[in-house]
């Protein structure tokens, strides 16, 4: 049986010779499109080592750029054990005054020592405390407390409202002024304080919170000098206002009356003034009561690189002295400036005067016992200046030269006081 002829394609038939011409120029096509692949490909390998050396520079300038702008490391946080929080601040020191100065033999010292311990108690309340190893104020070397108290913050929120009431109950700082509020060594840009230096930590109760552009604290507070009883029922009132109109200004206002103290049993009041407490100036035998109003305002400039404070005040006293009117007027301020020159570097001055026309117990930098005790000053005047290096927001160096003179109530002149002094300070 014959195959069935195969059927052949219409251009077949009409060129017959026209498939092996196609078969016969492939090869020579694909020769050329292999030569034009391999010299893109040859181009474009070039391109991506080009590339290649481009990004390797810049990284290189990248890393550079970098390693001359590391930034500081973030402050440390307080230790934390479980819910306990640990933090601490010091400074060690070197000071030296004139010979009728408190330090005239050229001191090595630890200036500060303080630790803090904070816990949370239950929901949106705290407890905050602070043990004293070692102050500047204190003449022997012995642990004793500072602040202790708890927080029971944001009772406004009882109505719906942010910060606006907070209760704080404890033994804290007396909240007259501001100048307490940057005391600390590692917080004070000097090393000295002002003059009149107004602070204290006292027993009591108080409500702060702020509204608005508004922040006010008012709080009562035993007032006298003992940590473990109040010896007389008349209370401590203090209040301050403050208020930031702008936000390179802020102001505020404080006022404060210490109670009647007992002469005899508190002898001292626990506010601090002049680098001395307020103690009554009357005579034991015929005094059983004393007492001080003081007011103050305060302000502070802040501006691009640095800052202006100022602060100036009142302080009457009065006591009950039956052989003698012991009443004074008492006019203190004080003005601050700091500049930074560099990121880390700044330079620092205050002034500070007091003035009491009758006299009354200013210490300064003059010798305690001398002239907290038997020795009353009308007239003391302070000039501080000072460098400082912060290495970081928990290192600071400073150093100072201040001059200190006055006029006893006498009319004899108080000099050799000037005081030079260099710190370390820190916090952890």
């Amino acid at each position: 049986m014959l195959d069935s002829p195969r059927h052949e394609s219409g251009w077949q038939r009409t060129f017959p010779g026209s498939g092996g011409l196609l078969c016969s120029a492939h090869p020579i096509v694909a020769a050329d499109q292999d030569a034009e692949l391999s010299q893109q490909l040859r181009e474009l390998q070039k391109q991506v080592q080009q590339q290649q050396e481009t990004i390797e520079q810049l990284k290189r300038k990248v890393a550079a750029f970098e390693e001359r702008c590391e930034p500081e490391p973030p402050p440390r946080e307080p230790t934390s054990l479980g819910k306990v929080h640990l933090s601490g601040e010091g400074g060690v020191a070197f000071f030296h005054t004139g010979s009728e100065g408190r330090f005239p033999s050229s001191e090595f010292r630890v200036d500060e020592a303080k630790l803090f311990i904070e816990a949370p108690i239950w929901n949106d309340v705290y407890v905050f405390g602070e043990i004293n190893f070692v102050t500047r104020e204190e003449t022997r070397e012995q642990l004793w407390l500072g602040e202790l108290y708890l927080d029971f913050e944001n009772i406004s929120q009882l109505w719906k409202r942010d910060g606006q009431l907070n209760l704080r109950v404890g033994r804290f700082d007396i909240p007259f002024g501001e100048e307490y509020l940057t005391r600390d060594a590692i917080d004070n840009p000097l090393i000295s304080h002002s003059l009149s230096d107004i602070w204290g930590v006292d027993e009591g109760v108080e409500l702060f919170g702020a509204i608005g552009k508004f922040r006010y604290v008012a709080a009562v507070q035993n007032g006298g000098y003992s940590a473990l009883r109040d010896l007389d029922a008349d209370k401590a009132l203090v209040g301050r206002l403050s208020y930031d109109p702008l936000e390179w200004l802020h102001v505020s206002a404080s006022a404060m009356r210490t109670g009647k103290l007992n002469a005899d049993d508190d002898f001292l009041s626990e506010l601090w003034f002049g680098n001395g407490f307020i103690r009554s100036v009357g005579s034991l035998a015929t005094t059983t009561t004393f007492e001080a109003q003081v007011f103050e305002g305060d302000v502070r400039v802040r501006l691009p690189r640095g800052h202006i404070q100022a602060a100036g005040g009142y302080l009457k006293y009065d006591d009950n002295d039956s052989a003698a009117d012991n009443r004074r007027d008492v006019y203190y301020y004080y003005v601050e400036a700091l500049h930074q020159v560099t990121d880390k570097l700044y330079a620092a001055a205050r002034w500070s005067h007091i003035l009491a026309d009758d006299g009354f117990p200013l210490v300064g930098h003059g010798d305690f016992t001398e002239f907290f005790y038997y020795q009353l000053t009308e007239d003391l005047w302070r000039l501080s200046v000072g460098l400082g290096y912060r290495f970081s927001p928990n290192l600071l160096f400073k150093a100072e030269y201040t001059l200190e003179q006055g006029t006893k109530v006498d009319g004899t002149h108080r000099t050799r006081e000037d005081f030079v002094a260099a710190e370390v300070a820190f916090k952890f």
